[in-house]
């Protein structure tokens, strides 16, 4: 697993669950276009993904009131089934906000999911671990709903 180092100054949460799916299942929902866009509040025909390091993605995010936001950025490591760090661009910033997803198999029939991010302040990092966690409990109701299917 990757080791990430935490700025003095930064705020940081880390967020972890397990799903009831392989390893293999929560990669591919995480990293096919239609996939994600089916539980990561994306609107239809917006994701974009070249997962490879250095490869860039984009979305446009959808709001629960329907106000509609686009996101960039790029993939800045990628360990397929274990790791993926991903870099938001953020507008005024000369970095890319990254976030951390690991992945560990349990059984073959569960995966353990980490999610990792600093921030440069608790503000950003409150909202940062808001979305964080509406993602993890939208990708669990995917994943429970294509494992019934």
């Amino acid at each position: 697993m990757s080791t990430e180092l935490t700025p003095t100054n930064g705020f940081s949460y880390e967020l972890t669950r397990t799903l009831t799916a392989p390893a293999v299942q929560v990669w591919r929902a995480w990293t096919t276009p239609d996939q994600y866009a089916q539980w990561a509040y994306a609107a239809p025909g917006s994701v974009e993904m070249d997962v490879r390091p250095g490869g860039a993605w984009k979305a446009t995010m959808v709001t629960p009131d329907g106000g509609q936001f686009p996101l960039t950025g790029s993939y800045l490591e990628v360990d397929e089934n274990r790791l993926l760090v991903v870099g938001m661009d953020v507008p005024g910033k000369p970095e890319p906000a990254a976030m951390t997803m690991e992945l560990e198999e349990q059984d073959g029939r569960h995966a353990q999911i980490v999610l990792r991010q600093t921030c440069d302040t608790a503000e950003e990092r409150d909202m940062a671990e808001q979305g964080s966690t509406m993602l993890l409990d939208s990708l669990s109701a995917f994943l429970a709903g294509e494992a019934k299917g």
